[in-house]
């Protein structure tokens, strides 16, 4: 059947062109990413309790989330963090294959369910349920260099309003957000004293501002009513809820016939400030908004991160005065530097197999076969990745290099047949490739489906793992199907058309070929003397089971002494610096540190630019006043001498003398979607019956301890502790109810004053925006101490 090409060279031509060009197309829309995505699907929910301890989000948030949302079709399992701050997030994990969008749907069915025996601040303040994204593709700092007029509010909200909505546009571009809440909100700074004076209550202000900042809808005059007609029609409208600091200074609270009233204004200070002030945020010491933009299944992150950066420089047109951008984490950095060192390593390895096979077959048209060959194999087996939903990544291309070395032997095989017959028989080329198709065809096809039979069977390995060596096999696979499919087609018809019958002709004298004679010479005596080794030992079964058993023992002894693990750790051009105050650190006191950190780490060589973010860390994505984090982007590889082990040993030394904190540095997780940070994350379960947060911490304390102690591990860190100051509040009931005050109005009135409520909110700059009450901070009991 396969002579039929020899007589149609054409068609074996073209079937080759064919091949080349899907897999061309393949390459151009074929998804390029670091690894294949093996990360689980993961789904968070976002909640917020104003003025909420951990303690109470747990009581009161978490254990009835948690209850409602366990069992949810293909959740593995979940965990939850809260913080002292009033935040808290439960991360759902499922199972790998699980529909990601439906499990978001049915997360948030569940949430709904227990919704509404939530307390009404956490329902007013929302539950946010997403998935997340684990590729994070840019990390973007907004930041103003004329810090007389734009501070940290100003460049949040210009990011939040005009940057943010056009970058979640961006096709390709799953999730875009800026760390922390400090986007607009009207404060109310209500003064207690003199409200006390006033003998007002926050519920008077509360009615206040709910019956005068409204929505009206008066609705419309002249319409047709069935009674007259009117001639023209009047639609009735109502500027709706206020939006600026002088409407809300004029509430009024209180009002007599005297004509005496008292204004929102004479008992508070009003200002159109920020949600929240948890977190404070720089680079190189000028004040930044973080965006972190995350990228969606199925893009190319190549592609994305160049629309981003286009988009980036669209916008910085319309900056205002000093407000710049800088992209302090690009993953395409890393994976461009990756690639570009694989296709490398592709292009040697196919450079030294033509070496080898042209000093083996001794001229250069016989090389010239393989040589053609072989690419064709290697660029088909882009269209079999992208028709088994495979992506351009380190295990792909790894496997394309390993499969150079293979694809090359069928074109090596055809060639010295055809070469074996014209010097046997004396024919032409193209009788000689007739004659070694029938021999050989059925051979080809053999060891074809060998070589796949052992490939073939690791697709169907689950897991992680699994999915890494899905990807290698199908590669491999594909490769070798395609080279097998070649060397019955193309490689026949190049060789009818390229050999010449040179045996038995003598050989020009030259200094390639006498080189090609002398190796010829060696290697033929180095084949007899293997050959004689082995007519020695070969009945010797003493030896032969020895040398199996020395080498089954070396084996097993190197593979113990050999470092293991998942996926080895790179260095991609970002460093994580992990801070901890002692507990009741106040947010300035971490922000203090995080600077002084951020001074230290610009002045080691490697380092370009470093942010700081205190009130956030990136590991548990949780917030607390004793909590930081700092973002060290370093230097192009081709810039920088050191790697990222030996600058993090650097910035450990240097670092080591700030007081007053716990300072670990990380890189960026080896997969993403692992973790936040490379290394290895543990939890400890308290599965007694009763809760004790302290016999926990005790054990926590304990266990740590145990790990310092062995030298395999290094940078141990945890955020669990028991130790924050506190203040218990003891109400006496009988007295309170005595004089005319419940607890709860009590808790109403603290909660109001010292912890702030959002009850409604306003439109301002086409965006929705909230309105907190709330004591002044300066006249609070603990700065009045």
């Amino acid at each position: 059947m396969f002579q039929r090409f020899i007589k149609r060279p054409v068609l074996a031509v073209v079937i080759s062109l064919v091949i080349i060009f899907m897999g061309s197309l393949a390459i151009k829309t074929l998804p390029k990413s670091q690894f294949p995505d093996i990360a689980p699907p993961m789904v968070m929910v976002y909640l917020s309790y104003p003025g909420a301890s951990s303690t109470v989000l747990t009581n009161s948030v978490l254990i009835p989330l948690e209850q409602a949302i366990n069992g949810v079709p293909g959740m593995k399992y979940m965990f939850s963090t809260a913080a002292s701050s009033g935040e808290a997030n439960i991360q759902i994990v499922f199972e790998k294959g699980s529909d990601p969008n439906q499990a978001v749907v049915n997360i948030n069915n569940r949430v709904q369910q227990m919704k509404n025996r939530l307390p009404p601040i956490v329902q007013l303040e929302g539950l946010r349920v997403q998935r997340l994204m684990p590729n994070m593709l840019m990390y973007v700092n907004l930041y103003g260099k004329d810090t007389a007029n734009t501070d940290m509010k100003f460049i949040f909200n210009y990011a939040y309003i005009n940057m943010l909505p056009e970058l979640q546009r961006i096709n390709g571009v799953g999730l875009a957000k800026i760390i922390g809440s400090r986007q607009y909100a009207m404060r109310v700074w209500l003064n207690p004293d003199r409200m006390r004076a006033y003998d007002i209550s926050t519920e008077e202000v509360m009615d206040a501002l709910a019956e005068q900042s409204i929505i009206g809808s008066p609705g419309r005059l002249g319409r047709a009513d069935s009674k007259r007609s009117e001639s023209i029609e009047y639609v009735l409208t109502y500027p709706g809820r206020y939006n600026e600091e002088k409407q809300y200074e004029n509430v009024i609270i209180r009002a007599n016939p005297d004509g005496e009233v008292l204004h929102l204004k004479d008992i508070a200070t009003i200002e159109l400030g920020s949600e929240y002030y948890d977190i404070y945020s720089n680079k190189d010491e000028y004040p930044s908004a973080a965006i972190t933009l995350n990228q969606s299944y199925g893009s190319n992150a190549t592609e994305v991160i160049e629309r981003v950066k286009e988009k980036l420089e669209e916008m910085k047109k319309d900056f205002p005065p000093g407000v710049d951008y800088e992209i302090s984490y690009d993953v395409s950095n890393f994976l461009d530097a990756s690639i570009e060192e694989v296709i490398a390593t592709l292009r040697d390895a196919f450079i030294l197999v033509s070496i080898v096979v042209f000093v083996f077959l001794g001229d250069w048209r016989s090389t010239l076969i393989p040589v053609l060959a072989v690419p064709v194999s290697l660029i088909g087996a882009f269209f079999v990745m992208q028709a088994f939903g495979l992506t351009i990544n380190m295990i792909t291309l790894f496997a394309l290099v390993l499969a150079i070395g293979i694809v090359v032997d069928d074109a090596i095989v055809v060639v010295e047949a055809v070469h074996a017959k014209m010097e046997e028989k004396h024919l032409s080329p193209f009788l000689a490739v007739k004659e070694v198709l029938g021999e050989i065809s059925g051979a080809i096809i053999a060891i074809t489906l060998l070589m796949v039979s052992v490939f073939i069977p690791v697709a169907f390995m689950s897991g992680p793992v699994g999915i890494f060596y899905r990807q290698f096999s199908i590669t491999m696979a594909s490769s070798i199907v395609i080279s097998g499919i070649v060397a019955l087609t193309l490689t026949p018809v190049l060789s009818a058309m390229i050999l010449k019958n040179t045996h038995g002709q003598p050989r020009k004298k030259n200094i390639i070929n006498r080189f090609i004679d002398s190796f010829n010479r060696g290697f033929d005596k180095t084949t007899r003397g293997y050959m004689s080794i082995l007519k020695r030992i070969v009945n010797r079964r003493v030896v032969t089971f020895g040398l199996l058993i020395a080498f089954g023992i070396g084996t097993v002894g190197i593979s113990g002494k050999l470092p293991s693990g998942f996926v080895p750790s790179e260095d991609q051009g970002m460093i994580y610096a992990v801070l901890q105050t002692p507990p009741g650190s106040t947010l300035e006191r971490t922000y203090a540190v995080s600077r002084e950190l951020q001074e230290v780490a610009k002045k080691i060589d490697g380092v370009q630019s470093v942010s700081a973010l205190a009130g956030y860390e990136v590991l548990t994505q949780g917030r607390g006043s004793n909590s930081g984090t700092c973002l060290i982007n370093l230097k192009p590889w081709s810039e920088r001498e050191f790697t990222v082990p030996e600058i993090i040993e650097k910035l450990e030394e240097k670092t080591k003398d700030i007081p007053g904190a716990k300072i670990e540095f990380f890189g960026p997780p080896a997969v993403p979607g692992y973790g936040a940070a490379g290394g290895i994350t543990c939890q400890l379960l308290d599965k007694n019956n009763t809760i004790d947060y302290k016999r926990l911490d005790r054990v926590t304390k304990k266990f740590m301890a145990e790990l310092e102690k062995r030298p395999e591990l290094s940078s141990l860190f945890s955020f669990y502790r028991t130790d924050y100051p506190q203040y218990e509040l003891e109400i006496d009931n009988q007295l309170a109810m005595q004089k005319g005050v419940s607890i709860g109005k009590a808790m109403d009135n603290l909660s109001i004053l010292v912890g702030s409520t959002y009850e409604q909110g306003f439109i301002k700059y086409g965006r929705f925006f909230k309105l907190f009450v709330q004591a002044d901070p300066s006249l609070t009991f603990l700065n009045c101490m």
